[in-house]
């Protein structure tokens, strides 16, 4: 699988993919707004469970590269919400970028190529989120068409967290 826009391929994993995405995940301005850093296990386990979800869906969250150097920048798509909440079982659209590859544009432009995906596949709804704290997500969020639905406090997090309160956007793609 693979789609094109103006500056990034979205395509499916390589094994050769693994040793930035477990870089991606060690770095704390990537993780900052995650409960912790990945180990390369964590990570290769990660990977795994991506490419079980398109096993099982035909879609998940997709490899982004550069088109112009083919380097592996991060990854958006489609994933499983993977917790009880009045809006699951549904769709998330997510996305995670190095840091050198922030505030450039890529994760809005990424992002909306994978809705369009998400169209394509018949899906009817998806919804994102991300801490409270994280704005520039939530801008992304913004950008590419989603609605605030709310807030709610994230079941896998304490409560005193401070990354427990999280906001909800929804999109409807049909």
């Amino acid at each position: 699988m693979k789609t094109e826009t103006d500056r990034l391929i979205l395509r499916t994993w390589r094994s050769d993919d693994l040793p930035q995405f477990a870089a991606m995940n060690r770095d704390p301005r990537v993780m900052r707004y995650f409960p912790g850093l990945l180990s390369d296990s964590e990570s290769e386990a990660f990977y795994g469970r991506i490419m079980d979800e398109f096993d099982r869906n035909g879609w998940g969250l997709y490899a982004v590269e550069l088109k112009s150097t083919g380097e592996f920048i991060g990854y958006v798509g489609l994933h499983e919400i993977g917790f009880d909440a009045d809006f699951a079982p549904g769709g998330e659209i997510g996305w995670r970028f190095a840091a050198g590859f922030h505030n450039r544009g890529y994760a809005t432009e990424a992002a909306k190529a994978a809705l369009r995906l998400a169209k394509e596949s018949g899906i009817e709804r998806l919804y994102s989120f991300t801490a409270k704290i994280n704005v520039p997500s939530e801008r992304v969020m913004q950008k590419i068409g989603m609605a605030k639905v709310g807030e709610f406090a994230h079941p896998k997090l304490p409560a005193d967290s401070p990354l427990s309160v999280h906001v909800l956007y929804r999109i409807d793609l049909q």
